[in-house]
């Protein structure tokens, strides 16, 4: 039996999501797996499957261990449990920073075996060719400005952009090259309100913040620090729910009824068929 689920949907694309700068707000956050994309995809005009997975889903303290290998594997999960979202995803660390046509190859390789709409890669001087290149030749790219978590060795941790006037500017060009080449959206991270207006002004691609304001075309959420899996919480994360508690409190009941043996009980427990009655016979005197 076909169910709503299953009617077809259009999936968003990268016009789709470049021609809504400065209407309604973009709404995106990070998935990895399909339940989690399949509980987002009717809130989200985009999913992300960042890098951040290496840090959420695996326990790295940084973005720069992840593959592409790891990468495609999250990608075609999320693939699988989405149907409307634009998906794009990041090209980690050491995919894409060399030659253009390295890059090519592990953009190509990204999208074909995911399937997903689009590729996001974290700007530097080097980068606005490369998304011209991508752009060139038919890969979407979304571009990341500001604080770049796979910079976290060159900056020395995760440290907010745009503090000094040399250091706005130096920000305030790369988003503006990162748009000229060719992107379709840019996200801008961890810069003070006023940069983060003065980029979405600057640039003809839309902007998705994630601490940097309200003032950029949408926002994007890390999705496990949004429903509170952490104990600790980025200052520009608001928490949504507090299921890190509620996992907690759930695994430790579990955990007391299974050991006084109050689990499995009846309602959960499988039981052998009752034996059927015998069948009645005639009495050896006949009947009357």
């Amino acid at each position: 039996m076909s169910t709503h689920r299953d009617a077809v949907v259009r999936r968003l694309t990268a016009p789709d999501i470049f021609r809504r700068k400065g209407t309604e707000p973009l709404v995106a956050l990070t998935a990895y797996t399909a339940p989690i994309a399949a509980l987002l995809d009717d809130a989200c005009d985009l999913l992300l499957v960042g890098d951040s997975t290496g840090m959420v889903a695996h326990g790295l303290t940084s973005t720069v261990p992840v593959t592409l290998d790891m990468m495609i594997l999250h990608g075609q999960a999320v693939m699988r449990g989405s149907r409307r979202s634009m998906v794009v995803i990041d090209m980690p660390f050491g995919s894409y920073e060399g030659a253009v046509e390295e890059a090519y190859r592990s953009a190509v390789r990204l999208m074909k075996e995911t399937g997903a709409q689009g590729i996001k890669v974290e700007s530097g001087p080097a980068i606005p060719a490369t998304i011209r290149y991508l752009v060139d030749r038919g890969i979407p790219v979304m571009g990341h400005v500001g604080l770049r978590p796979q910079a976290v060795n060159i900056d020395g941790g995760f440290k907010a952009k745009g503090r000094t006037e040399a250091e706005r500017e130096l920000v305030l060009a790369d988003a503006r090259a990162v748009s000229d080449a060719g992107a379709f959206a840019i996200v801008v991270e961890g810069v003070a309100e006023g940069l983060a207006r003065d980029i979405t002004r600057a640039v003809s691609a839309p902007t998705l913040g994630i601490g940097a304001s309200a003032g950029c075309d949408g926002q994007i959420l890390v999705t496990d620090d949004m429903l509170g899996m952490f104990k600790w919480t980025p200052k520009f994360v608001r928490r949504y729910a507090d299921l890190g508690a509620e996992i907690t409190r759930a695994a430790a009941a579990y955990s007391e009824d299974v050991r006084t043996r109050r689990f499995p009980g009846p309602a959960e427990t499988y039981f052998n068929p009752k034996p059927a009655a015998p069948a009645e016979t005639a009495s050896e005197g006949g009947s009357l």
